[in-house]
């Protein structure tokens, strides 16, 4: 199966637009394992148990296990994902962007040595920054279109003027990816969901393109705004840290399938009112 098939089946199945991103912090891990990078596998693994079924996704932050050494632990992870949740993809989040034979090994990284479904990537460097990407069959790549930090106006609100139409730079990125960059159906889009608004505008220019969107949760992202906004195409709804450290005690897996199964509700009460 192909990412977008793997996403359509996840989403169906689990009836969820849920995706949990798993961003370990080992000095926010539970009072028993605080501060014990040793136990990133251990974290991450027991909350991909207990919401497996709930999800559409996983999306591991590569940053928060390379910081830490733990590598081996992110390949132990994912093949756990495999045993367990066979049927939910992996975001690789690692947001790369380089070009040539760079690329070539940041992409056999993402899809051979960790044996991602997909991969989040920066198009700035252009078209050579994502073709090695898109070398792999099925795999998915989503391109950083319009994000929620504030500094992201710096660039990506910005006009341009020698494109017909004058397009901000985000709606060029998705008017490029929805049209001749796209030519086996293999990416998406990232857009923050503390911009509604925005998220509309870059449904209009990508109407079937999948849109990742982090920040529902303690980022401020309000779900129902995010599901009416981006209506209309495939979805990947983020949630890291509102699930992952739901509690700090024994407790905290339990405790983040709880929020995990609100957050699924909140997601698709807001698709039935769309």
């Amino acid at each position: 199966m192909t990412f977008l098939d793997m996403l359509r089946d996840a989403t169906a199945r689990n009836h969820s637009l849920l995706c949990v991103g798993l961003d370990p912090e080992p000095a926010k891990f539970p009072t028993h394992w605080r501060g014990d990078a040793s136990k990133i596998f251990d974290f991450c693994a027991a909350i991909v148990d207990a919401t497996a079924d709930v999800v559409c996704a996983f999306k591991p932050q590569i940053a928060y296990f390379a910081a830490h050494g733990a590598e081996a632990q992110l390949e132990k992870l994912i093949a756990h994902m495999r045993s367990v949740a066979p049927q939910v993809p992996v975001i690789l989040d690692s947001k790369r962007g380089d070009i040539g034979s760079t690329a070539e090994q940041y992409a056999k990284e993402a899809f051979e040595r960790y044996g991602a479904d997909a991969v989040t990537l920066s198009p700035f460097m252009g078209l050579d920054s994502v073709l090695p990407y898109l070398e792999y069959e099925g795999k998915g790549a989503f391109l950083l279109c319009r994000t929620s930090n504030p500094g992201g106006d710096d660039f990506q609100a910005q006009t341009l003027a020698n494109v017909p139409g004058q397009p901000t730079l985000f709606e060029h990125i998705a008017q490029l990816a929805q049209g001749p960059w796209n030519t086996n159906g293999q990416l998406g889009l990232v857009v923050g969901a503390t911009r509604p608004q925005e998220i509309e505008r870059v449904r209009a220019v990508a109407p079937t393109l999948p849109l990742l969107i982090p920040g529902v949760g303690a980022q401020g992202g309000d779900a129902v705004a995010t599901v009416q906004a981006a209506q209309g195409g495939p979805m990947v709804i983020n949630s890291s840290r509102a699930i992952l450290y739901a509690s700090a005690e024994m407790d905290f897996a339990t405790a983040a399938r709880a929020v995990a199964l609100e957050t699924r509700i909140a997601l698709n009460n807001a698709a039935l009112q769309a």
